[in-house]
C-alpha cells in the first residue's frame, strides 16, 4: 500500500495517455487514479507532437497553411476522441442552461447538446483554427512550439483545478479519478514549466499568465454555479486554456 502511495510510479503514464486519449495504450489498472495527473502535461506533449507532426508534413507536401492547420486541428481532436470538446459544450450548456446547481449539472449530464453547446464548440473550433493558421503561417517552427505548448500547458491546469475544487457530484469521471494531491498536481506544473523554457524561453512566462487567468477564471465560475468541478468542466478548462495560449502566442 505504501508504494502505492508514491508520488510518481512508471504507470502512471501510460494511464494518463489511457485517461485521455484514444491511442491504444493497453493498462492494466485505472487503481492509481489521481496521483497519475501530474503526468497529464506529458499527455498533452504526445498529442500536440502527433498534431504538429501531421500539420507540418501537410506543409511540406505543399498544402496552404490554413489547411495545414485543419489538418493538425484535426488530429487533436481524434486522438483524444473529443472528449475535452464534449466537456466544452456540455459545460456551456449546463452553465448557463440551468437555474440551480441541480439543474445545471442534470443538463451537464445529458448527452444532448443545447444551443450554449454549439456555440462553444464553433467558437472552438474557429478560434484554434484562426490562431494555427496564422501560426503555420508566421513559419514550421513557431506552430511546432505552439502544438507543442498549448496542450501541454493545459493539460497541467486541470490536476491544479482537481486539487483545489472539490467534486460538484458523486458520482462520474471525475469523481472515480479521485483528486491529485498538492504535491501530484505541482509536479506536474514543474514539469510543464520546464519543457515550456524549453520550447519558448522565458517567453513561458507570459503563457503562464494566461494560464492562471483562464483557470481561475473557470473555477471561480464553475465553484459559484455548480459547487465544484466535474469530468466536464475540466474538459472545458482544457480547452479554455489551450484557446487562450494559442492566441496569445499567434499575436
Amino acid at each position: 500500500m505504501k508504494n502505492d502511495q508514491a508520488l510518481v510510479k512508471a504507470e502512471d503514464f501510460p494511464l494518463a495517455l489511457a485517461l485521455l486519449t484514444r491511442l491504444p495504450v493497453h493498462v492494466t489498472s485505472f487503481e492509481r487514479g489521481a496521483r497519475a495527473a501530474w503526468a497529464y502535461p506529458l499527455v498533452g506533449l504526445v498529442t500536440g507532437g502527433l498534431a504538429g507532426v501531421a500539420g507540418l508534413c501537410a506543409l511540406w507536401f505543399g498544402l496552404a497553411a490554413p489547411l495545414s492547420a485543419l489538418i493538425s486541428l484535426g488530429i487533436l481532436a481524434v486522438t483524444t476522441g473529443a472528449m475535452h470538446e464534449d466537456g466544452l459544450a456540455d459545460t456551456a450548456d449546463g452553465l448557463w442552461g440551468g437555474w440551480d446547481a441541480a439543474r445545471r449539472l442534470e443538463i451537464m449530464k445529458d448527452s444532448h447538446i443545447g444551443t450554449y453547446g454549439v456555440i462553444a464548440l464553433l467558437f472552438s473550433f474557429s478560434g484554434r483554427w484562426a490562431a494555427l493558421w496564422m501560426l503555420f503561417e508566421a513559419g514550421a517552427a513557431s506552430a511546432l512550439t505552439a502544438l507543442l505548448l498549448a496542450p501541454m500547458l493545459s493539460r497541467a491546469a486541470m490536476p491544479a483545478l482537481m486539487t483545489t475544487l472539490p467534486h460538484a457530484r458523486d458520482h462520474g469521471l471525475s469523481h472515480s479519478t479521485g483528486r491529485p494531491s498538492t504535491s501530484t498536481a505541482a509536479l506536474g506544473a514543474v514539469i510543464a514549466f520546464t519543457l515550456g523554457v524549453f520550447l519558448l524561453g522565458w517567453g513561458i512566462l507570459g503563457a503562464l499568465i494566461c494560464v492562471a487567468i483562464i483557470t481561475f477564471g473557470v473555477g471561480a465560475i464553475a465553484r459559484a454555479k455548480i459547487g465544484g468541478q466535474t469530468g466536464d468542466i475540466l474538459g472545458a478548462t482544457q480547452q479554455a486554456v489551450e484557446i487562450a495560449l494559442l492566441f496569445h502566442l499567434a499575436t
